[in-house]
C-alpha cells in the first residue's frame, strides 16, 4: 500500500476520553469509501472542511481533485486489499461506509449472480470494511456510518436487489451497534433522492428532476453537502449518545400516490388545507 498517503502527525490513540467528550475534528481521520463523486464527495468535503484528515478510497481517482482529501485506489470488493489498506492507517477514528449504487435492472432480466453483485457491493462490502477498521476504531472510540436507502424501506421495482442489500444494511448497522458498544458508534443515514451529476440516469433531463423534486415535500432533491452534514454530525462529538439509529435524509420522504389520484379534496389539498 506504499501509494496510500502517510499521517506525520503524532499518534493520538490513547487519549480516547477527551476524543469522545471534546470535539477534536481537526486530529481525527476519516475514510469515505467510494467519496471520489457525488454523495460520497460531498461527505469527504464536508469532514474535510472540519479539519479532519479525510482519505477517500475508490476504484478511480476523482475527475478533479477534492480539496483537502486524499485519494487511495480501492476495490471494495477484494478483502485482501481492504485489509492490507486498513492496516497501513496509522489510526483511524470515523468509517463512511458510502461505496455502493446499482443500474436499472428487473429481477428477470437478469440472473442470480448478476443481482448477487448488487448485494456484494451494497452489503458484503460495507461488513469487509468495517471489520478490517474494527481495531482501530475501537482504540479511538471512533464511529461508523452506514450510508443507507430509503430503499432498503419500500418496494424497490428496478432495484430490488439494491433495496433488499440496503435493508439488510441497515439491519447489520443496528446489530453492530449492540455488539461493538461502547466503544464504537455505528449509524445509519437512510437517505432520499439526491441531484449528482449521475442524476439524469435515474430521473432524466430537467423536466425529470424537476418533475421528480414536487414529489418530495421540500420540494426539491438533497444536495450532497446535505448527506455530507449529517454525517458530520453522526460521527461528532454532538452526537456521542447516538448508536444505532437510523437518520433520514429524505426531505420528508415521498408524497403517497394515492393522494394525487384520489379525485376528493383535491382542491383542499392544493391549497394547503388538509394535512
Amino acid at each position: 500500500m506504499d501509494n496510500l498517503p502517510r499521517d506525520t502527525t503524532s499518534d493520538t490513540t490513547s487519549d480516547t476520553t477527551s476524543d469522545r467528550t471534546g470535539d477534536r475534528a481537526s486530529e481525527r481521520t476519516v475514510v469515505v469509501t467510494g467519496g471520489t463523486r457525488g454523495v460520497g464527495a460531498g461527505m469527504a468535503r464536508a469532514f474535510a472542511e472540519t479539519g479532519a484528515r479525510v482519505v477517500a478510497c475508490a476504484r478511480r481517482p476523482p475527475e478533479q481533485p477534492l480539496d483537502g482529501v486524499e485519494f487511495a485506489p480501492l476495490d471494495l470488493r477484494d478483502p485482501p486489499a481492504v485489509r492490507a489498506f486498513f492496516a497501513a492507517l496509522p489510526r483511524l477514528d470515523v468509517l463512511v461506509n458510502n461505496a455502493g449504487g446499482t443500474p436499472y435492472r428487473r429481477l428477470a432480466d437478469a440472473d442470480a449472480e448478476r443481482h448477487a453483485r448488487v448485494v456484494e457491493l451494497n452489503l458484503i462490502a460495507p461488513l469487509t470494511a468495517s471489520l478490517a477498521a474494527y481495531e482501530h476504531l475501537r482504540r479511538s472510540q471512533g464511529s461508523v456510518v452506514m450510508v443507507g436507502s430509503v430503499s432498503g424501506g419500500r418496494p424497490s421495482p428496478g432495484s430490488a436487489a439494491y433495496g433488499a442489500a440496503k435493508a439488510g444494511l441497515a439491519s447489520l448497522a443496528a446489530s453492530m451497534a449492540v455488539e461493538w458498544a461502547p466503544e464504537i458508534r455505528v449509524n445509519t443515514l437512510v437517505v432520499g433522492m439526491v441531484r449528482t451529476e449521475l442524476s439524469h440516469l435515474h430521473y432524466g433531463g430537467p423536466d425529470g428532476v424537476a418533475a421528480v423534486s414536487r414529489t418530495v415535500p421540500l420540494g426539491r432533491l438533497a444536495a450532497p453537502a446535505d448527506v455530507g452534514a449529517a454525517a458530520v454530525f453522526l460521527a461528532s462529538d454532538a452526537a456521542a449518545y447516538i448508536s444505532g439509529a437510523a437518520l433520514h435524509v429524505h426531505g420528508g420522504g415521498e408524497r403517497p400516490a394515492f393522494l394525487d389520484a384520489a379525485n376528493v379534496n383535491k382542491e383542499k389539498r392544493q391549497q394547503g388545507e388538509v394535512r
